[in-house]
């Protein structure tokens, strides 16, 4: 029984340090994207692919912030917010979902750049925006990472 509750905890506080180190690649890619410019007539929000970067890290972020939030109180408190088999589930399909939407915004931020910067030379907005778009890239993996820790809780519960 003590070994389970160890091994709890152990979990816990991985998904909590792969949480803050997603909240963290997401914030300094999300202050990448917001800064960069291309010149003065062109920002993020002249382009939709970096609207659409934008939007996946906004979501990605307060997602972690929510299941940061979520992961102290466990920690603090020895209980889960959402305690019935429903949470566990929401950690589940949270993970896959954001992790894939994480990954697509990457995947639309590379590929413009790519295009964008085919035929000219760099500059640092297809610099930065290719910085970010990394930045999500590594959110994406830590969420995955995340998203294969909340997936060893569902067969216990479902056995129990």
């Amino acid at each position: 029984m003590d070994r389970t509750h160890s091994s709890s905890t152990l979990s816990i506080t991985v998904l909590l340090f792969l949480r803050v180190l997603t909240f963290v690649f997401l914030l300094i890619a999300l202050i990448f994207i917001a800064k960069d410019t291309l010149g003065h007539k062109i920002g993020f929000n002249g382009v939709y692919v970096y609207r659409y970067m934008i939007s996946t890290i906004v979501i990605g972020f307060v997602y972690n912030l929510l299941q940061m939030a979520f992961s102290i109180f466990t920690m603090v408190s020895g209980k889960r917010v959402l305690s019935s088999d429903g949470g566990y589930l929401f950690d589940f399909f949270g993970d896959k979902i954001i992790s894939y939407l994480l990954l697509s915004g990457s995947a639309a931020g590379f590929g413009f750049t790519i295009e964008m910067s085919r035929g000219a030379p760099s500059n640092s907005f297809t610099e930065k925006a290719n910085a970010s778009a990394s930045l999500l890239l590594i959110g994406f993996l830590f969420t995955a990472l995340a998203s294969i820790f909340t997936s060893f809780a569902l067969p216990k519960k479902a056995i129990n």
